[in-house]
């Protein structure tokens, strides 16, 4: 009996030693080299911010405890478990961190760009970050606060940019938040093609949120959920007490071009959205600016509306919106809006909603009954609170 026993335990320790071995290949073909096995070890992508540490540091950007020179393990020599402890947390995206602007403590996120790669990046992000465009109340393209040129590469720069989260987290409370969300970026792509740029990539990661307001305990870049020393979660106040505001983001693949070109041709880069109808059928060159509309519409039909349009909702009460979205997602580009009559649209869809509407609360699809129960018994006592004290049915107004 302990002779199976053994064997069994010799085969599963074989088995999953195999496994193992396999993952490591896998990763060395990926990546170029094997995972770490040390829970929270740091990773391959991230040695080159440690590599950073001090210039950043000399430059006025600190970067958290975890890539200092001789970084030890919170947790090490401790009964804590790493995956609790604030410095074990890594980036989602390699070429992207969090860091500190001593000068006045504000936290900001870095983006490492090759500029031959995306030679426009920095002339179009600066371009939105200059006055006058930069303070135009129309203006949601994320802002660069500064230009970090890396030392021995002249290939290489950071991007100085506000610490921003995804837009949806965390969750819309009521329609009138949603409502204010979608202004705000047919205000902002519609500013963004008056001075003849095409973002060309405008689907939902690429639109993220700077929840300052939201907040009253700093979160964790890395942890959205936890605050930023771990001792609990970051609590925030809903998004009709505390208006955010959504930025467009990722400038890599956008284009400039002269104002009296109209109808400029490029041919197909694919983005983060791969349904592009025209991308589907040719390789031709076609106009970016509808393309635009098109990712816009589909994030907005993906996200909040419907996965097939009249078969899976994914969160209720937003019906509203189907008609323009529907005309925004057109197979033929020639047919779908321009920005400003969607602006012109959407303003004509806010006139008859009632702010009984706006103040209704948006219920998620995932949700289930007990879940719908807490969160609408929540919902109402806050509704009756915002009534009482005269708080905007839609954020801001």
């Amino acid at each position: 009996m302990l002779s199976r026993r053994r064997q069994r335990q010799a085969e599963r320790e074989g088995r999953q030693a195999r496994e193992q071995a396999e993952l490591q290949e896998l990763a060395c073909q990926v990546f170029g080299s094997p995972l770490s096995t040390i829970p929270g070890a740091i990773g391959n992508a991230e040695r080159w911010w440690c590599q950073q540490y001090q210039w950043l540091k000399e430059t006025g950007y600190l970067l958290r405890p975890r890539y200092a020179p001789g970084w030890v393990p919170s947790w090490q020599g401790t009964e804590k478990w790493w995956a609790e402890c604030e410095d074990s947390h890594v980036p989602m995206m390699g070429h992207v961190l969090d860091a500190t602007r001593m000068s006045d403590g504000v936290f900001v996120t870095l983006k490492l760009i090759t500029k031959s790669r995306h030679p426009y990046e920095i002339e179009i992000g600066r371009l939105f970050s200059t006055e006058p465009l930069a303070s135009d109340p129309s203006n949601y393209s994320v802002p660069i606060y500064d230009v970090l040129n890396v030392p021995g590469d002249h290939d290489q720069a950071l991007l100085v940019m506000p610490l921003l989260r995804p837009f949806h987290r965390p969750r819309f409370d009521t329609c009138g938040e949603v409502v204010f969300f979608f202004r705000q970026l047919f205000l902002g792509l519609r500013f963004i093609h008056k001075q003849h740029v095409a973002h060309r990539d405008c689907m939902g990661p690429n639109v993220m949120m700077d929840a300052t307001p939201l907040y009253i305990d700093p979160y964790h870049p890395q942890d959205l959920d936890m605050r930023r020393d771990f001792s609990g979660k970051a609590r925030y106040f809903t998004r009709t007490e505390r208006p955010p505001k959504y930025f467009f983001i990722d400038f890599g693949i956008s284009r400039r071009y002269a104002a009296d070109n109209n109808a400029p041709l490029e041919y197909p880069i694919w983005g983060g959205d791969k349904t592009v109808p025209e991308f589907q059928k040719s390789d031709d060159a076609c106009n970016p600016f509808p393309t635009d509309i098109y990712y816009l519409g589909n994030m907005i039909r993906e996200n909040f509306l419907l996965h097939a349009f009249f078969v899976v909702q994914t969160k209720r009460g937003l019906e509203f919106m189907l008609p323009l979205v529907k005309d925004m997602v057109q197979d033929d580009p020639v047919k779908r809006p321009t920005m400003d009559e969607v602006v012109a649209r959407f303003n004509e869809i806010l006139k008859k909603l009632s702010s009984w509407k706006l103040r209704s609360r948006v219920i998620y699809k995932e949700d289930s009954n007990i879940e719908s129960l807490y969160h609408g018994a929540i919902h109402w006592t806050r509704r009756i609170s915002y009534i009482v004290r005269r708080v905007s049915a839609i954020p801001g107004s």
